[in-house]
């Protein structure tokens, strides 16, 4: 006999062993794999020197000149040592636009038979220059500068600033006769302004 003390709750869940038996029947366990796919490497051939060598590739430069179509084509020494003569080194008085005005005024003395005058300029810029300036080079990217205008504009942005720029317009902007200094004195002394900047943007 149960009292209504004793008696079930309405919707208590069952505990007969046979009804959970059959709910657990009805869901379905699919098998789990652990075994591995071996994965297949090629074993690395080279004799231990081989691997010990240093590496041949990183080495390109910067400068890609192009193909030239002449047959016989070599850079004359004497014309080596015309360029190393005076090279830019990046010093403080040095004016980058300087450089490539008397590099251009060299360069177009030179006249060979189906040898493009840029391809020439391109080949002897890198002896033109030394110092913090070759360091420069050396640290552009690999066949990053294809034209002699590439080579001009990353030369020219990079040993002359547009903090340097400004300061020069600046100084081309508010310039004075100084009180012990000619007429000629200053107007040469401003013309030294306007060579030193020729990107001033002044009519």
């Amino acid at each position: 006999m149960q009292t209504r003390s004793s008696s079930k709750f309405v919707g208590e869940p069952s505990t007969n062993p046979k009804r959970l038996n059959r709910r657990r029947s009805k869901q379905r366990v699919e098998p789990f794999s652990l075994v591995e796919t071996p994965v297949v490497t090629m074993a690395d051939q080279r004799t231990m020197a081989e691997l010990l060598r240093a590496p041949t590739e990183g080495y390109a430069e910067a400068i890609v000149v192009p193909p030239i179509p002449a047959k016989h084509f070599e850079l004359k020494h004497s014309l080596i040592n015309i360029v190393t003569s005076k090279q830019f080194f990046d010093f403080k008085k040095e004016d980058p636009h300087a450089h490539i005005r008397y590099f251009n005024k060299i360069t177009s003395t030179l006249k060979y038979k189906d040898v493009p005058e840029t391809s020439i300029k391109l080949m002897l810029f890198p002896f033109s220059i030394d110092g913090p300036a070759r360091i420069w080079l050396d640290k552009e990217p690999s066949r990053s500068i294809l034209t002699w205008d590439d080579l001009v504009s990353k030369f020219i942005n990079h040993f002359f600033p547009p903090s340097k720029t400004t300061n020069l317009q600046n100084e081309i902007s508010n310039f004075q006769q100084h009180f012990d200094e000619t007429f000629y004195e200053a107007w040469d002394r401003f013309k030294d302004l306007f060579r030193a900047c020729p990107h001033h943007g002044f009519t």
